[in-house]
């Protein structure tokens, strides 16, 4: 009930009488006062004045009701927040695992203790200033498709972001988000599936959102960035993960329609790899040469100096030229 008022609240600029809240949600104007503390209990701030009624003036800066109502539409089923988690993909996995969590449900916290990236590495999850979230998803896709899944988020996730910041997101092969040459957010996409059927998709996205500079480790500070450090704006998390959901759904449908063309071409529109000459260290093993095409199952297609083209499913890019 708390979000029907919320609801109601977000849908006006101005002020909403306790009278029509009460008409319209069959509720006592008792009953909306007492939802209405349970809100600002919340850290939304609510304006009240006898001769107008109630008025919306701020919500928290990461709110799960917030995003469950403005993030509304067919895909998105549930709305989870944690203040704390190992990671926000382990939950999502472990959901699924135990009661076979529905598609569409969304994990959120506020901070990640053992945050992951691709390969086990370490992401770096402060709390108070980053998103960490988490797709739970139950697509009609081949095991062996699974990689379009990765670059339909990292597509949706790239549009999104430009959308809140105004500024150019490119993508860098495999799954990290590049903003003014620096990576300021990457997907990491975990599969359940049988030998012919996917049973469960885990997409988690992480974004460096007002994290300042200073704030990184010295190893990565030279590579990684955030929207607020390339901005100088504060950006609520809310609204970056609203704005990532609904983006996303967009995406996710336009892939259901028509496929995953679209979603390729996208990707390698925004491809910050593409064209250019790379080194990529696969397995202990480094190699050079243009990076030529991205194909639709996510592989790489490297040029190298013999002329021969090479395949790679995975591997890190440490020099772009």
């Amino acid at each position: 009930m708390p979000n029907n008022i919320l609801r109601l609240l977000q849908e006006r600029d101005s002020y909403i009488s306790g009278v029509q809240m009460s008409s319209v949600l069959g509720i006592t104007r008792a009953a909306i006062w007492k939802k209405i503390t349970v809100l600002r209990k919340k850290g939304f701030i609510i304006e009240a004045l006898p001769s107008k009624g109630y008025r919306l003036v701020k919500f928290p800066d990461l709110s799960e009701d917030h995003i469950a109502v403005s993030a509304c539409g067919l895909l998105w089923k549930r709305i989870l927040y944690y203040p704390s988690v190992n990671s926000t993909n382990e939950v999502a996995m472990t959901l699924s695992l135990q009661n076979g969590a529905e598609s569409g449900t969304v994990i959120i916290a506020d901070k990640q203790e053992k945050g992951r990236g691709r390969i086990g590495r370490q992401w770096i999850s402060p709390p108070g200033v980053n998103v960490y979230m988490s797709i739970i998803l139950q697509p009609a896709v081949k095991p062996r498709d699974a990689a379009v899944l990765t670059m339909l988020a990292s597509v949706a996730t790239a549009k999104a972001l430009e959308k809140e910041t105004g500024q150019s997101i490119l993508l860098k092969w495999p799954n990290d988000l590049i903003m003014s040459g620096r990576k300021v957010g990457g997907i990491l996409t975990e599969v359940r599936a049988d030998p012919d059927k996917i049973k469960a998709a885990i997409i988690g996205i992480g974004i460096n959102v007002n994290m300042d500079k200073r704030s990184f480790p010295s190893e990565v500070r030279r590579i990684a960035t955030s929207l607020k450090a390339e901005t100088g704006i504060d950006y609520s998390r809310s609204s970056v993960i609203i704005r990532v959901l609904r983006q996303f759904e967009a995406c996710y449908k336009d892939f259901e329609k028509n496929g995953k063309r679209p979603v390729l071409e996208d990707m390698k529109t925004r491809s910050a790899t593409l064209g250019k000459r790379i080194t990529l260290a696969d397995n202990k093993e480094i190699c050079s040469g243009i990076a030529e095409d991205i194909d639709d199952l996510g592989m790489l297609h490297l040029r190298m100096d013999s002329g021969d083209i090479r395949l790679f499913s995975t591997g890190d890019i440490n020099g772009i030229d």
